[in-house]
């Protein structure tokens, strides 16, 4: 136990720069091409549609149904095929994995209730999965902007898994890195294994300055930004049922 703090040392440092790195990057407008398709989708009336599978379902849980996150915002995931589908919940696990098959992401799509001004935000640390790639090129290809949220350290290290041939980061419109390394995990001093994984924390970041940076150019436009307050304060949970009900069934809270 008396080398632990020397590695949590290690940790923070390998978490901290590569914070230091987004701020930086969204400082100097590296995250304005995303940051000017989600204000345009909630301006005109649209709702950001975000999809993860795995751990990167994390993600889509920082942009969608959150304390001081947008309204219009859905958490796209795959037990909606059998939450609001027609797959059987036996169907949603197996091996391999379901992430990894390209036919879910048409009946994943299927559940979606869209409109042509929403955007979709796709993270996936791999980028190359059978299903987040699927999904990229479904909303591609009925109009929807897709943004990605990927290791690219990663993703040119492996080969796409999709019969297209194609990763995430090869089929978005903006793409953004999480700058996960290959493998994800950072410390190979502690064990065998590589330990400290980052992609979660990275993510989870680029979401809150990617919402951050929506609200700020509404504002700044003199427009309305939709923010959900915590339910858990008085009257917050009805305050965002308000909100909430001028999307109508466009907006989708379940598991």
């Amino acid at each position: 136990m008396a080398a632990f703090p020397q590695h949590v040392d290690e940790f923070q440092r390998e978490v901290v720069s590569r914070l230091e790195t987004l701020s930086a990057l969204a400082g100097s407008g590296g995250l304005d091409a995303a940051v000017d398709l989600l204000s345009t989708c909630i301006s005109t009336g649209g709702v950001v549609q975000a999809f993860g599978t795995g751990h990167s379902e994390g993600f889509a849980m920082e942009i969608a149904g959150r304390a001081g996150g947008l309204i219009p915002t859905n958490k796209v995931a795959l037990r909606d095929a059998a939450l609001v589908g027609n797959h059987a919940i036996a169907e949603l696990t197996g091996e391999p994995p379901l992430e990894r098959d390209p036919n879910i992401a048409r009946d994943v799509f299927a559940t979606v209730v869209r409109d042509p001004r929403d955007v979709f935000v796709i993270a996936s640390n791999s980028g190359v999965n059978g299903s987040v790639v699927g999904l990229a090129l479904l909303a591609q290809e009925h109009g929807h902007p897709v943004i990605a949220v990927t290791s690219l350290a990663h993703t040119h290290a492996v080969q796409p898994q999709h019969p297209s041939g194609k990763r995430l980061a090869e089929i978005a419109d903006v793409v953004i890195d999480n700058l996960a390394p290959f493998g994800d995990a950072t410390l190979d001093s502690v064990g065998d294994v590589t330990v400290g994984a980052v992609s979660s924390l990275t993510s989870g970041y680029i979401a809150q300055l990617l919402t951050i940076g929506t609200v700020a150019t509404l504002t700044a436009r003199g427009e309305e930004a939709p923010l959900y307050v915590s339910a858990n304060v008085p009257g917050g949970h009805d305050r965002n049922l308000t909100f909430e009900a001028r999307y109508g069934d466009r907006l989708r809270r379940s598991a």
